[in-house]
């Protein structure tokens, strides 16, 4: 009963002008409408696109336990490379994307 309940809604609230086919064929249509799916949708790629540009998934850091804290490590060593550290390995990435931005910005300004 619960699933036809908004159909039901609909038709009786347009039965009052006569027309019941129409009522019906209109409720069965507001019933099934999935348009409003299509933002929400575009949304999700749109968040799905920014996520694969994030330098960790782009250049894919090790990622490996160093004591009590997760490490993410580009390159040979933590002198050399670029690395982030958290509790867990999504903290992890996170700090790593942080310290590449940062590394790509102290890069620009040095060379200016």
């Amino acid at each position: 009963m619960e699933t036809y309940q908004p159909i039901y809604d609909a038709v009786r609230s347009r039965i009052s002008g006569g027309n019941i086919a129409e009522a019906v064929t209109s409720a069965i249509r507001q019933a099934f409408d999935i348009s409003y799916l299509t933002r929400g949708v575009a949304q999700e790629f749109s968040i799905a696109a920014i996520e694969m540009q994030r330098p960790c998934v782009l250049f894919r850091p090790r990622l490996c336990l160093d004591g009590n804290q997760w490490c993410s490590l580009y390159g040979e060593d933590l002198q050399s490379g670029v690395a982030g550290f958290g509790d867990s390995p999504a903290k992890a990435m996170e700090e790593f994307d942080r310290a590449w931005l940062a590394s790509l910005t102290s890069n620009a300004i040095n060379k200016a």
